[in-house]
């Protein structure tokens, strides 16, 4: 798998027919697919549970790597775990125990991330570094797919590479929200390594070229 992967985002697939979808990302050169699990709580928007990550899983090998914006994630990773998912990322915000969750995550075999939003700290991380295998860096206020990227993440991108290359430089950074040709160089150069494309694909008139473009800016910025 590259250094700097890309991951088409299901929120925005046209899910009449989403087998034929993710057929056509996965041949494009997708590297994972980001599924977002939304409970109306933590994010005002409702989208799926494990049932329907446990059916998409039928449809292919890729790596899915889901991010769980609801409250209380540690009721629920098991079964997200059970229906497929490699790697689950919570949210910082969405849990008083993020650091046992993350322990969590590993004892399943899953990789262990975490999400921070927008308003929050790269600072709050600095304890559970070692325990990550993944840090997502919301470009958007979490909940809807189609949002302008804030820019203030290449800061915060910054900031976390530093973290992760001073104490945990296995660990993915990943970035979430916005993410196109007009900002995807700059993602990476601050420090992204799996960099999540939603509407940006799927509502792309070609979303295979849209893929094949991102990918050659990617690889003109990872010598």
């Amino acid at each position: 798998m590259p250094s700097v992967k890309l991951a088409p985002s299901l929120l925005s697939a046209d899910f009449a027919d989403i087998a034929g979808q993710i057929k056509m990302v996965e041949a494009a050169g997708a590297n994972a697919l980001h599924l977002d699990s939304m409970d109306g709580r933590f994010v005002p928007n409702f989208t799926w549970g494990p049932k329907i990550v446990a059916d998409l899983r039928k449809l292919t090998t890729l790596p899915f790597d889901c991010h769980l914006m609801i409250v209380e994630p540690e009721k629920y990773v098991d079964a997200f775990r059970e229906a497929g998912a490699d790697i689950i990322t919570f949210h910082y915000e969405a849990t008083p125990h993020a650091h046992r969750l993350l322990q969590h995550l590993r004892k399943i075999g899953a990789r262990a991330g975490i999400g921070i939003n927008p308003q929050t700290p790269t600072a709050m991380l600095v304890d559970l570094i070692e325990e990550c295998d993944q840090i997502l860096v919301m470009s958007v206020n979490p909940g809807f797919g189609g949002q302008a990227f804030i820019e203030r993440a290449l800061v915060k991108l910054r900031e976390v590479r530093a973290l992760v290359a001073a104490r945990n430089p296995d660990c993915d950074i990943e970035v979430d929200g916005g993410i196109g040709t007009t900002n995807i160089e700059r993602a990476v150069e601050a420090g992204a390594t799996m960099l999540i494309a939603g509407s940006s694909v799927f509502g792309a008139a070609d979303p295979p070229a849209a893929m094949r473009e991102m990918r050659r800016r990617i690889d003109s910025v990872v010598k």
